[in-house]
């Protein structure tokens, strides 16, 4: 693992581990979990808080790789990863979700003839120029346990031949969501510090995050999405991502005055404002779930989604950077209201548990 969506996947399997272990009386039954940080992010915001406020067990291995154009990121973790496997021989390597590191992980157990285990596996967005895509996909097809957090993912998986050892177990990113809004909610000052809450339920804010490529490299999106976020009737909470930190600093485009710039703020801190905001603007995958875990609105800045279950129900609206789409999509839900919803789209909040039992017998399941 290297980058927040996955501090968060792993701190719930990692716990359902332990769960495992201490209620397993035969020493044999016992995981051993190695846990290994790419460095991928390595801002603290982005990566040490996770570890302390998750209670994530302290990486057995820290690589240091950083920043850096796709192929020599991925190299460097796949050189160094390799060598960690040679030397540790696991049974299984387990990766999360979509990033450099996922891909990197697969590759170099693949390689090696060690099982992978992916959570997190058939997502698909169809966008082929999204690296996120790339690595997904390749990891999908190289790992011997899928575990999908939808129905149609496993669709996905099946559509394209992958139809062996597949699981819909639930959202590892649900467990990790109830879990810890219950200990944000108790401990978690950020409205307080922001001045954003006076003891009510809901704060008069909406909430962005900005950090794709898609739309930070290319100039017209990122002024597009940032003059639409000026022009909302509530101030707007942006937690300004590192890299898109770095285009500001070196370029023209500001956010507006309407919009108050923080640094990232950890997963708890998160959910609270996920949770109080009138609506969330995001390109982010994981952010658009937990809108929809908080049920608050979404308007996703991106032309796709790998949620289309979120979209479906109501919850999300796709705009891309388009500015009069953005600002349309908001002035819809404030007027129209939330949509009606039954159940959960993601599970039940035990996808770790069954990741962990599937996993804890996979010798029999891989063979």
């Amino acid at each position: 693992m290297g980058a927040r969506p996955q501090f968060v996947k792993a701190s719930v399997v990692s716990r359902a581990i332990q769960i495992h272990n201490d209620s397993s009386t035969a020493p044999e039954q016992h995981i051993q979990e190695i846990l290994v940080h790419t460095g991928q992010h390595y801002d603290v915001n982005m990566s040490d808080v996770f570890f302390k406020e998750l209670s994530i067990p302290q990486p057995g291995y820290h690589l240091a790789v950083g920043s850096g154009l796709h192929g020599l990121q991925t190299g460097k973790m796949l050189m160094r990863i390799e060598e960690i496997l040679v030397k540790e021989r696991p049974d299984i390597v387990l990766v999360y979700g979509d990033t450099n590191s996922t891909l990197a992980g697969a590759l170099a157990a693949s390689k090696l003839h060690i099982p992978v285990a992916h959570v997190e596996a058939g997502l698909r967005s169809f966008n082929r120029e999204m690296p996120e895509e790339i690595n997904r996909v390749l990891t999908d097809h190289i790992s011997g346990l899928l575990f999908c957090p939808t129905r149609t993912a496993v669709e996905n998986l099946m559509q394209e031949g992958i139809d062996q050892n597949v699981y819909n177990v639930g959202d590892v990113m649900y467990d990790c969501h109830l879990h810890s809004l219950e200990v944000a909610e108790r401990e978690s000052l950020i409205l307080r510090d922001l001045g954003l809450s006076e003891g009510t339920s809901v704060s008069d804010y909406y909430l962005a995050t900005v950090h794709r490529p898609a739309n930070t490299d290319v100039p017209e999106r990122l002024r597009d999405i940032f003059g639409a976020l000026s022009e909302l009737e509530a101030p707007v909470i942006l937690p300004l991502h590192p890299r898109t930190k770095k285009v500001c600093e070196n370029t023209d485009i500001e956010p507006g005055q309407n919009v108050r710039i923080i640094e990232p703020v950890s997963y708890l801190d998160m959910c609270l404002l996920q949770k109080s905001a009138i609506a969330i603007l995001t390109d982010s995958g994981g952010v658009q779930k937990e809108a929809y875990f908080c049920r608050v609105p979404c308007v996703t800045l991106r032309d796709e989604t790998e949620w289309v279950e979120t979209v479906e129900n109501g919850w999300n609206v796709v705009v891309g950077a388009n500015k009069a789409r953005i600002l349309s999509a908001v002035e819809t839900f404030r007027t129209e209201g939330l949509p009606e919803t039954t159940g959960n789209l993601y599970g039940d909040g035990k996808a770790a548990e069954r990741i962990v039992a599937m996993m804890s017998s996979s010798s029999g399941i891989l063979q």
